[in-house]
């Protein structure tokens, strides 16, 4: 990396720019702009998200104020609170979320043989919602409540890497089941999902499409048991049944056979019944596949920590979206720049260094490891001593 370059500056160059300027170009991003791009504005958000700020005239102060600085860290358009808030408003919040999805492919590439704790060759998402509460009266399109707003954040993690591959953002009233209709199931990959999910019609989609799932049962489901496995308690599981639902429509909704895993968790002494479609696997992995659905909870905990998705810099709804979609890609970026730089820190590590480090004029990776690539002690020279 170039020292003369801000650490912003080489951060960005982890950055595909030529795929970025097709996503504007696909949805004419640039129409009719003179000074302040797309670019400019990604920037900018960026900025916020990796320093923490808390408004858009937060943002402008603290960039006004390094002015000097703004044309070595890319930005070419003039920063104002007015220009980036109406920059969020109107400029299509698909641009960032296209191009969140090629960052999205390159850290998968990345991370593609990274382990999350199960042993396994097929690729194994989580899939789970969180709602991020709004003032209605502010957000009245965010409908939620009677007297409360907000939008809900579906996600779907690849557990290796814990890299967000489908992030679907909608109001509060969404339930989180019908985001099963919206995605494409990948042959042979495996879903983890909580019994929120539990729907017989949506389930035999997965299983139609060859896909595996593995989900929490409902303590209500009526099923017909036809056979029943040996099993060793020893490891926790209680039984491993193959059932059929009992019910009319249960049956006419899903025509195949389930496979029905109850288990008793030691730590916290608590009985949870799975039902999945995979009846290859061992009872124990499956319970313990079904344990790191967890990877998806703790990922919403570090975003809502760590970025700024919380507060928002409008209240319309290509504005919400705009801020959330680039808090997504600074999350992959981080990510890509753990995997390319072959860091041991955490991305909480890494973001808290970036966040007082963006005005630097060093090495990114000398900034980020311990290691000191600067030679205090220069070249011996063959000049002589005039004094000796």
């Amino acid at each position: 990396m170039n020292s003369g370059k801000t650490i912003f500056s080489q951060l960005m160059e982890f950055l595909p720019i030529h795929e970025f300027r097709k996503c504007v170009a696909q949805y004419n991003g640039n129409y009719k702009v003179k000074s302040f791009t797309c670019w400019d504005q990604f920037l900018c958000m960026a900025f916020a998200q990796l320093t923490y700020r808390e408004s858009l005239r937060d943002i402008q102060a603290c960039l006004r104020g390094t002015r000097y600085k703004l044309y070595h860290m890319g930005i070419r358009g003039n920063v104002s609170r007015n220009t980036l808030a109406n920059a969020n408003k109107i400029r299509d919040w698909r641009i960032y979320s296209d191009f969140a999805q090629v960052l999205i492919r390159k850290a998968r590439r990345l991370y593609a043989k990274e382990s999350f704790g199960v042993k396994l060759d097929q690729t194994v998402y989580a899939l789970d919602s969180t709602t991020i509460d709004l003032c209605l009266s502010l957000f009245p399109w965010a409908l939620f409540r009677k007297r409360k707003g907000a939008v809900k954040l579906h996600t779907l993690l690849d557990l290796r890497g814990s890299i967000p591959t489908v992030v679907i953002i909608t109001h509060g009233r969404i339930h989180d089941v019908t985001i099963l209709d919206r995605l494409i199931i990948e042959a042979g990959a495996i879903y983890i999902m909580d019994r929120g999910y539990l729907d017989l019609t949506r389930l035999y989609a997965i299983h139609q499409a060859s896909g595996f799932f593995v989900i929490q049962a409902k303590r209500n489901f009526n099923f017909r048991r036809l056979y029943s496995y040996t099993i060793d308690k020893s490891t926790g599981i209680q039984c491993d049944q193959t059932i059929v639902p009992q019910n009319f429509y249960a049956q006419k909704n899903y025509p195949e056979k389930l496979r029905r895993i109850r288990y008793l968790d030691a730590t916290t002494n608590k009985r949870l019944v799975f039902l999945t479609n995979n009846f290859t696997l061992p009872a124990k992995t499956i319970a313990e596949l079904y344990r790191c659905r967890w990877h998806v909870e703790l990922f919403f905990k570090w975003i809502k920590q760590h970025l700024r998705i919380k507060s928002f810099y409008g209240t319309s709804k290509n504005a919400i979206k705009t801020q959330i979609c680039i808090a997504i890609s600074i999350y992959v970026l981080v990510a890509i720049v753990k995997k390319e730089l072959k860091l041991d820190q955490s991305l909480y590590t890494i973001l808290q260094v970036l966040s007082v480090t963006l005005f630097e004029k060093e090495p990114i990776l000398q900034v980020l490891t311990n290691n000191d690539y600067m030679n205090p002690n220069p070249a011996p020279s063959n000049q002589l001593n005039l004094f000796e």
